[in-house]
């Protein structure tokens, strides 16, 4: 799964089908994130799967979730623009789906 928070090939997943941004998430701890001047190379351990987040910023949304109470307020402390978090919530949800992301107690 290729994530892109921006433009026309921002996930199809939406907010609210088993993702709920006002909760607190994290980064699977069977996840790796390798930096990449592009965002990360990201590697699920238990589905083998290589996926990428495509933008810097989108990468330290997902490594600051672990630090946030919710969704939300990690994006709005990585400085993701008002008009970007729609994008970044859809590309987060697809995050979720896909095991990358996950809630937290």
């Amino acid at each position: 799964m290729s994530t892109k928070p921006l433009g026309d090939r921002a996930p199809q997943a939406v907010p609210g089908e088993g993702f709920d941004p006002g909760t607190a998430y994290r980064c699977s701890p069977s996840v790796a994130l390798r930096p990449e001047p592009f965002g990360a190379l990201v590697y699920h351990f238990g589905t083998r799967k290589l996926s990428f987040l495509k933008t810097p910023q989108l990468v330290e949304v997902v490594r600051g979730l672990e630090h946030h109470r919710d969704v939300h307020s990690a994006i709005a402390a990585a400085g993701v623009a008002e008009a970007q978090r729609p994008a970044y919530l859809r590309a987060l949800a697809g995050l979720a789906a896909s095991g990358t992301i996950e809630a937290r107690s």
